[in-house]
């Protein structure tokens, strides 16, 4: 499949929403329950984004912590996505294996990013005409997508991650590669108190100018 304005495949990790297991950085701002309450809002979110984007056969939710989870099946089962256990590893190894497991270049999102839109993820598909590699950079140092021309195991090779030195380091490795890098726009993720609150003031300006969220 080229990089064109059609659709694309799109990969979404998904945790299962188990309480003292998701979102943890978020506790003791709030209990367990609430966390994990937050953690199955935001992937609701991103899949409703993701849908309004490609086609629901296009998308794929690579999930962990429980791969039977109800949250997983009342997805699949309400928007017709495909659902794949994520593989053992770090998470280098778990995205390279979900880009490995497409038919050509593709994209890939976490479920912690609240500004991410149908718009950004076509403006990201899009970059890839011309770009070997394309991610969104996050605030934290991190990313909150990444998508590939092709599988190559050495751009996840050695990555710190879960630390701000997570894009810095991936850019050195697109280096090595010799490959062309696009960075459509810079986001932010939910990880922390300050974080939710960001959100909340976010909605709250989107319900009064009557419109979405992001």
């Amino acid at each position: 499949m080229s990089a064109d304005r059609g659709p694309f495949p799109l990969a979404i990790l998904a945790k299962a929403p188990l309480p003292g297991r998701v979102k943890t950085r978020l506790i003791p701002s709030m209990d367990a329950e609430a966390a994990a309450g937050l953690h199955e809002r935001l992937l609701r979110h991103t899949l409703e984004q993701a849908l309004q984007a490609t086609p629901a056969p296009c998308i794929t939710l690579w999930t962990a912590l429980n791969h039977a989870h109800p949250l997983f099946h009342e997805l699949v089962s309400r928007y017709a996505i495909a659902r794949k256990a994520q593989p053992a590893g770090d998470l280098g190894q778990r995205m390279h294996h979900a880009l490995a497991a497409m038919s050509g270049p593709g994209l890939i999102v976490g479920s912690d990013c609240p500004v991410l839109t149908p718009t950004l993820l076509r403006r990201c598909w899009q970059a890839l005409a011309s770009a070997d590699v394309v991610c969104l950079p996050a605030e934290d140092g991190g990313y909150a997508l990444i998508g590939a021309r092709r599988a190559e195991p050495r751009l996840f090779d050695g990555i710190d991650w879960g630390t701000d030195r997570v894009m810095a380091q991936t850019r050195q490795r697109i280096e090595m590669l010799g490959w062309r890098l696009a960075c459509p726009a810079t986001v932010w993720d939910v990880d922390r108190p300050e974080d939710v609150e960001r959100w909340q003031r976010v909605e709250r300006l989107a319900e009064e100018r009557g419109g979405p969220a992001c």
